[in-house]
């Protein structure tokens, strides 16, 4: 299921600084996913936060919204080779999730659940201390359904399948436990700047 040839070129006016390799620019915002994409209304919307396998805390779409919310702007590169610079996003830290929950640094690594079945793993060191979110809004606006509305995580430093659409929960583990493409071919760990797009890059 993993291909490669997914090769980007610059135009030679790109900010080459904060593109890594192998990537270009876009102005647009594709939309890629690994299925059908799901309708879920935000009433119907919930997250839980896992410990292992034991429910730790469950928030309604109400609930969740009330918890602070943060606005970040980052650049984001997806593995296919396409970078968008200065992407707008408000949600919820994963910090600000842990401390509603009443948990601090439950074990080293996560994985993230979202409502069409995908997974995704991310180490804690990666999603704590402000680097992600539960994203809420992007460029001002609720979600799209198409970018993962009502709520994605988003993990900006790391490839962008690792910022799993229409999420509904994290589960954190002792070990790295490959998610849905991890264990279709895809590095574990996904840093766009050592070009760690598959398995053995």
């Amino acid at each position: 299921m993993v291909t490669r040839g997914f090769t980007g070129r610059r135009s030679g006016s790109e900010p080459t600084d904060r593109i890594p390799p192998g990537q270009h620019l876009v102005d647009n915002f594709p939309v890629l996913t690994a299925g059908p994409t799901p309708r879920i209304e935000p009433a119907d919307w919930s997250f839980t936060l896992k410990v292992g396998p034991r429910p730790i805390k469950k928030w309604s779409w109400s609930e969740f919204i009330a918890l602070p919310q943060t606005r970040m702007t980052r650049d984001i590169h997806c593995v296919t080779a396409w970078s968008k610079l200065n992407t707008a996003w408000e949600g919820v830290t994963i910090d600000d999730i842990l401390a509603d929950a009443g948990v601090e640094a439950p074990s080293p690594f996560a994985l993230a659940h979202c409502y069409d079945g995908y997974s995704t793993n991310v180490p804690l060191a990666d999603l704590a201390s402000g680097k992600a979110m539960i994203a809420l809004k992007f460029e001002g606006q609720p979600l799209p359904r198409d970018h993962g509305g009502p709520a994605r995580l988003l993990v900006p430093h790391l490839y962008f399948w690792k910022s799993a659409k229409w999420v509904n929960g994290l589960q954190f583990t002792e070990r790295d436990e490959a998610g849905f493409w991890e264990l279709r071919g895809y590095h574990i760990y996904g840093d766009p700047w050592r070009e760690q797009r598959y398995t053995n890059d």
